[in-house]
């Protein structure tokens, strides 16, 4: 059914018609190149003979290599736009989603300001009402995981200016120097893009973040490779 195919189903079927043009005029080409040269060949000649094999050899690879550098430039295309209609339809939500990290902030005030002995002793009703606050700020979070946007926490992490905002130092000679020593606001991340960076404090004092933090086990094995059977 046409109407339930999307635009990058026709944009691609546009793709595959072009190669097919492309592969169609190589072969005429050929063809048109074979007829040319039949007559050119059509003596007992055996230099003539052989003149002619060695033209059509060298047109023969020049038309083959012609359609193996449309045929891969097709591929690339296809591949490139493919790539950027997934990242538009990953993205597409990034604007309406950090207009919502401002809803779900309002929320976790709100949930904060009441304090736990407060919550305790207060009314039914009232225990109903930030109960409700609570499921409300649960039910944005989960339609923003399945919108791609998730939280993140990068305290005790090397500071990074492409994901985290520097917004105070904390002199701290026990923590590593330029570690994220404490975060004020938790960031969002949307695919492998930042959404909004996470607000944190600095350490500042300490030892070289690389001389505290050993690599992961992951990536580094201390033992010896044994090629022995």
């Amino acid at each position: 059914m046409s109407g339930n195919r999307r635009p990058e189903d026709e944009f691609f079927d546009d793709i595959e018609a072009e190669e097919a043009r492309a592969e169609e005029q190589e072969q005429a080409e050929l063809e048109a190149a074979e007829a040319e040269t039949a007559t050119e060949a059509d003596s007992n000649d055996p230099a003539q003979i052989l003149s002619v094999l060695d033209k059509l050899k060298a047109e023969n690879e020049e038309l083959k290599d012609r359609t193996l550098r449309t045929i891969a430039e097709m591929d690339n295309l296809r591949k490139r736009t493919a790539r950027e209609m997934t990242d538009a339809r990953s993205y597409a939500v990034a604007n309406f989603a950090r207009d919502l990290l401002a809803v779900g902030d309002n929320l976790q005030r709100a949930i904060q300001a009441v304090p736990a002995e407060k919550r305790e002793s207060g009314s039914d009703d009232f225990k109903a009402l930030i109960e409700g606050v609570e499921l409300t700020e649960r039910e944005l979070l989960k339609a923003l995981t399945n919108a791609g946007v998730n939280k993140f926490n990068p305290e005790g992490e090397k500071f990074d200016p492409n994901f985290h905002q520097a917004m105070f130092e904390m002199p701290n000679p026990e923590l590593p120097n330029n570690s994220v020593a404490q975060v004020v606001q938790e960031g969002y991340k949307i695919g492998e893009r930042v959404l909004r960076p996470a607000m944190v404090g600095v350490a500042k004092g300490g030892p070289k973040f690389e001389d505290v933090v050993q690599p992961d086990a992951d990536d580094v094995s201390d033992e010896p490779v044994d090629g022995s059977d």
